[in-house]
């Protein structure tokens, strides 16, 4: 969200590619109208747009709010149409998708909040190790390269940081 606040059209891009078909299967649920819902969902990323650099990792994850963006503007459609308009479920209009429901990424979105939460509570450099091992993809060879430090040395911070999450998220 840092880089769309910048004003990188690139990650907005990305983020469109990664988020528009959930996002439009949130507003189609609510407003029953392919139509209506392609308009809503190109409102919701002009608002993502305009709106990024309001958005707080500490409260949310990023599908959590873009979620409710979609869900909030689908809303204000529908009552738009006036107290007597009511949407109708059409069926037919599900859209085929192998991919998790809406709801399943909210869930997983809150758990990816948990693992931000316990990941700021590592110390930088373990939290730099791991970040850039397993977000970025690096091997830890490459980490330990970038980072001038013996390869066993990265393996031990990432390995203790492993087990530190591991003791944040368990219940």
């Amino acid at each position: 969200m840092t880089q769309i606040a910048a004003g990188d059209r690139d990650a907005l891009r990305q983020l469109y590619q990664a988020t528009s078909s959930k996002l439009f299967g949130v507003c189609l649920r609510i407003l029953s109208d392919k139509d209506e819902s392609e308009d809503v969902l190109q409102e919701v990323y002009v608002t993502i747009w305009r709106r990024a650099d309001r958005f707080d990792a500490s409260r949310a994850s990023v599908m959590t709010w873009i979620s409710t963006i979609a869900r909030n503007r689908a809303i204000d459609r529908l009552r738009a149409r006036g107290p007597l308009a009511r949407a109708e479920q059409i069926d037919e209009m599900e859209i085929a998708d192998g991919a998790p429901s809406a709801t399943a990424l909210l869930e997983s979105a809150e758990r990816v909040g948990a693992l931000q939460q316990c990941l700021s509570e590592l110390d930088e450099r373990t939290e730099k190790a791991i970040r850039t091992a397993f977000f970025e993809g690096v091997t830890y060879e490459a980490l330990a390269q970038r980072l001038d430090t013996p390869l066993g040395t990265v393996k031990s911070w990432i390995r203790r940081g492993l087990m530190k999450l591991k003791g944040c998220l368990e219940p």
